[in-house]
C-alpha cells in the first residue's frame, strides 16, 4: 500500500452507496440515545501479544469520526454477534478468522440495542488492510498506549474493563484460556 493510500478515506462526506443496504444498517433510538445497527452491533478487539491491539482510526464522516475504535459495525438480521464481529473485522481490516481464537466477549445492552466486543487472540500474525472507506488508518497499539489516542466514547468507556480482563488472562496463561474446544465464550 502506498503512503497516500489511506488519505482518500479521510473525507468529510460518506462515500456514495452503490449497492443495496442491509436491513441492519439503520439507527435505533430510545431512552439511552441513538445507536447504529437495527439488530445490534459488534466489533473485534484483536490482541497480538507481540504488537498490542488493533485499532481503527475512524473516517471523519462516520459516527464519532476521527476517533480510534474497533473494526466492527451493524449486525445483519439473524446474525449472531460473534459472526457479525468477525465479518465486519474482515470487511474493514482483513482480520483472518482462521488465524485468531476467541478469548472472551463483552456485551453492552441498553435494552433496545446491544454492542458485543469480541476479544481475539492473534494466533498467526497478520497485517491489517484498509478495505473500505470507514477507516483512515489501522494500527497495532501496545496496551499501555491505547488511552493515549482519542478513543471512540463507547470504546473509551469499555477499555478499562476489557484491558483488565485481557491482562488477567495473560497473567494466567492465555494458552489455557484458548485451548481446544474453548473457541467461543
Amino acid at each position: 500500500m502506498s503512503p497516500d493510500a489511506g488519505l482518500s478515506n479521510a473525507g468529510q462526506a460518506p462515500p456514495v452507496r452503490t449497492g443495496p443496504r442491509d436491513p441492519g444498517d439503520a439507527w435505533v433510538e430510545g431512552a439511552q440515545g441513538r445507536f447504529w445497527g437495527r439488530f445490534g452491533a459488534a466489533g473485534v478487539l484483536a490482541y497480538d501479544p507481540d504488537r498490542g491491539v488493533l485499532l481503527q482510526h475512524r473516517a471523519a464522516w462516520s459516527h464519532n469520526g476521527g476517533t480510534w475504535g474497533l473494526p466492527g459495525g451493524a449486525l445483519h438480521q439473524g446474525e449472531d454477534a460473534v459472526t457479525g464481529a468477525l465479518r465486519e473485522a474482515h470487511e474493514e481490516a482483513a482480520v483472518p478468522a482462521k488465524d485468531v481464537s476467541i478469548l472472551f466477549t463483552s456485551v453492552l445492552d441498553v435494552g433496545y440495542w446491544s454492542y458485543t466486543t469480541v476479544v481475539l487472540l492473534v494466533r498467526k500474525p497478520f497485517d491489517p488492510v484498509i478495505s473500505d472507506p470507514e477507516s483512515i488508518e489501522l494500527r497495532w497499539v501496545p496496551l499501555s498506549e491505547v488511552e493515549s489516542n482519542e478513543l471512540h466514547p463507547g470504546f473509551a468507556a469499555a477499555w478499562p474493563e476489557l484491558r483488565r480482563r485481557m491482562l488477567e488472562l495473560a497473567e494466567g496463561g492465555i494458552a489455557r484460556a484458548t485451548g481446544p474446544g474453548n473457541n467461543r465464550q
